[in-house]
């Protein structure tokens, strides 16, 4: 897609390679942001897709994008890939032997990083209210549907798809071409202009 295309654009433009300019994808609306350790793989590739090396990844890159966009460290959500979060290990054992070891990892980085959390409740523990910031500053999900349910349930015009870890800022809506609905009058711009708007904030703390 895009994000892969700006990637390699990006790394032959700081003449680098695409291994080291990783990036990951976040949405975003008023209420909830969303930062995906895998996004368009199979589910079991994007189960295969969690390890040590990509949480960790996924971790330091949210901190070092929305410290800049924040002014701070932001707090960072960790949701479980499992039910209930694994329940201790009964119902799978990746919380335990690979997402909180990379959450500790990056705790030593300076990032400030939930234990894995029931992916039930973590979404609901983050949303913002109006005047009531929610519990953490962004969700880290573990794979593409977990995290753009939450955010699509609370409105597909409201959101925006921000790449983090580009030398540039990059948004689009949060959807696809709808090339379904071309020439029919139907479309609706509220993403393109929320996403838009996002990219004006945006280059406005980058120029700061």
């Amino acid at each position: 897609g895009h994000t892969e295309l700006l990637q390699a654009l990006a790394a032959e433009h700081l003449k680098t390679t695409v291994a080291q300019l990783p990036v990951r994808m976040m949405l975003a609306n008023d209420e909830l942001r969303v930062v995906l350790v895998s996004i368009h793989v199979a589910l079991r590739n994007a189960l295969a897709a969690v390890t040590f090396d990509n949480v960790l990844q996924s971790l330091l890159i949210t901190h070092r994008s929305l410290s800049a966009v924040l002014g701070r460290a932001p707090k960072i959500g960790v949701a479980g890939l499992n039910p209930h979060a694994g329940e201790g290990g009964l119902f799978g054992r990746e919380e335990l032997e690979v997402i909180l070891p990379a959450v500790i990892a990056a705790r030593a980085q300076g990032v400030l990083a939930s234990d894995p959390i029931a992916p039930d409740t973590v979404f609901m523990r983050s949303r913002a209210k109006p005047g009531q910031p929610g519990e953490f500053d962004v969700v880290l999900a573990m794979y593409h549907d977990q995290g753009l349910i939450p955010v699509k349930y609370l409105g597909v015009e409201k959101g925006v798809n921000v790449t983090l870890g580009l030398p540039l800022v990059r948004t689009s809506p949060d959807h696809g071409t709808a090339f379904d609905i071309a020439g029919t009058a139907r479309a609706d711009a509220s993403s393109l202009v929320e996403a838009i708007r996002m990219a004006k904030r945006l280059c406005a703390v980058a120029t700061a």
